[in-house]
């Protein structure tokens, strides 16, 4: 049976199946009305889970634990809607592949269910993982490449265990930036050899941002109940400000490396990224297996009240709607008892950005070549970056047929992890951002948290010319640099087109962060649903401007 507490029929089913504009899928075959139509068919079942794909991830967890769904319906219910909106209709390309014991997995949380044994807060919950990170299911671990299309792993990674251990089914793997985005300087975010270019639900020919592409698509469009991706610098947090959801990257080390495809020791890390905060906070308890905490716990909406907040001015780009909606932030963050101080300049050494980008050549080809070398040689054939750059080579017409792999490259020409400019540049470039800038402006301001804008709005993806980010909005590098944590939430829309608003504090914050993020969102609710449009014309405003005048 149905809980009383769930929301009603029409209203679920709006919210999980947003119906695009008429004009919206010229070319592509729509998804809307018909889609709507079909569900409404279906609920009449009972225990049919469509109208809660769209809700938060924590109302899923506990209909699936008073039995008023089951987790085989849940995981149904998302395999039908990314055989709709994923591999046809839009074409979202955000899911990479199914885990085949995903069914056979919910069925047994179900009977545990009925048995009363003992559930963990995600129990028979569906979520995706994005396709760097090992599960022991029978599906690779391909970081979307030809190289690593048969690399089968034979156990989980640690926060994969970690999220079964609280009882959550894994769904499948999600598309992504190849190779996290680390392959070339001239990358198309969101496309890789193997899934294709993913697609921004919101508008479908703008970039999905990445290199967790496939995760922020795929849970904007409600294709899991969560998510998860991965960051070095940028990869949790661009893709979901640029799909209107939660996207939290902790501190380095929070959340276990190992069983990740990898590019940095100093600043990879695994994050949640899912529909609310609060389901953040709950995916990251159990992905922390070495951490008991329960980041929860401190989640309150009155977590604002007295806290000082530093504004990082110089975060600011060119666009202006984008600047008036962290305005509107700040102001709704002073309305929920907080204190601004403004901080008005980040002024690195001019050795900065190559310093960061010595430091992830060398740490991509020292942990590269070792992840490498523990693959199964009978499905890994390239054991070396030497020999992964000679293997895209060979298979150029599939690899290298959008971009070259000049970072591949770059990265196989340094010496090591012992030579000295590396050791030089990683130090210096720490300083910079740890002591020279987030702790020293928490600490001389007495701050207990630090707000930007996350990036601007969602750029169209570019076949020809690649990513362009159309000025230096956000600073979440300094984050990402100093393996401090990092949240991202909806703050509104820019010309049907979702931005996010950061805050970042020093290490081992994370519980801090997360709960004046869910301070903020409780007070705003910036829900950016999904209206799959083709295209920026397809907002009447914007298309009405772009047809010539025509006089009364």
């Amino acid at each position: 049976m149905r809980s009383a507490t769930i929301p009603s029929l029409l209203v679920l089913v709006a919210a999980a199946f947003p119906v695009p504009s008429a004009s919206a899928q010229d070319d592509v075959p729509p998804i809307g009305a018909a889609e709507a139509d079909k569900v409404l068919e279906a609920v009449a079942e009972p225990g049919f889970a469509d109208i809660l794909t769209g809700e938060s991830l924590s109302n899923i967890a506990k209909a699936i634990a008073a039995g008023d769904v089951t987790s085989e319906a849940m995981v149904s219910a998302y395999l039908e809607r990314i055989t709709t909106i994923d591999q046809s209709g839009a074409t979202l390309q955000s899911v990479l592949s199914l885990n085949p014991n995903a069914l056979e997995d919910a069925q047994a949380a179900d009977a545990a269910v009925q048995t009363g044994e003992g559930l963990g807060p995600l129990h028979g919950v569906p979520v995706l993982i994005k396709d760097n990170i090992e599960t022991a299911d029978p599906i690779p671990t391909t970081a979307g490449a030809l190289a690593l299309k048969d690399n089968y792993a034979e156990n989980d990674a640690p926060l994969i265990a970690g999220l079964r251990e609280a009882g959550a089914i894994i769904l499948g793997k999600t598309n992504l930036s190849q190779w996290a985005n680390f392959r070339s300087s001239q990358s198309i975010s969101g496309w890789s050899a193997l899934g294709g270019q993913v697609r921004n639900p919101h508008m479908l020919d703008r970039t999905p941002c990445g290199s967790s592409s496939g995760s922020g698509a795929a849970m904007a469009a409600a294709l899991a109940a969560g998510t998860v991706g991965t960051e070095t610098n940028g990869s949790v947090i661009c893709p979901s400000s640029m799909n209107g959801i939660v996207g939290f990257k902790p501190t380095v080390g929070l959340v276990a490396q190992t069983g990740i495809v990898p590019i940095s020791f100093t600043q990879d890390t695994a994050g949640p990224m899912t529909r609310t905060v609060r389901d953040a906070a709950l995916m990251l308890s159990a992905m922390a297996t070495e951490d008991d905490t329960d980041f929860t716990s401190a989640l309150s909406p009155d977590a604002l009240t007295g806290k000082r907040v530093g504004v990082l001015r110089f975060a600011t780009g060119p666009n202006a709607e984008v600047n008036a909606l962290f305005d509107q932030a700040l102001a709704d963050l002073e309305s929920q008892g907080a204190t601004l101080v403004d901080i008005d300049s980040f002024s690195p050494p001019d050795d900065y950005w190559s310093g960061e980008g010595r430091v992830l050549e060398v740490e991509f080809k020292h942990t590269l070549n070792e992840y490498l070398a523990a693959t199964d040689p009978d499905e890994v054939t390239t054991r070396t970056l030497s020999e992964l750059i000679a293997f895209n080579e060979e298979n150029a017409d599939v690899e290298l047929a959008l971009f070259n792999q000049d970072t591949f490259i770059d990265s196989d020409a340094h010496s090591g992890i012992e030579d000295g400019e590396y050791r030089t540049a990683l130090r210096n470039i720490l300083r910079t951002s740890r002591e020279e800038s987030i702790d020293k402006w928490l600490t001389e301001e007495n701050l207990d948290v630090l707000v930007a804008p996350s990036y601007t709005a969602a750029f169209m993806v570019d076949g020809v010319h690649g990513d362009n980010f159309n000025g230096g909005t956000g600073a979440g590098y300094i984050a990402a640099i100093a393996g401090y944590p990092h949240l991202t939430v909806p703050m509104g829309l820019v010309r049907g087109l979702p931005v996010g608003l950061s805050f970042m504090s020093t290490a081992g914050d994370d519980a801090n962060v997360l709960a004046v993020g869910y301070a903020y969102e409780q007070a705003t609710q910036h829900i950016a649903k999904p209206a799959f449009l083709r295209n920026a014309e397809d907002i009447e405003q914007v298309g009405e401007a772009m047809r010539p005048y025509k006089s009364e």
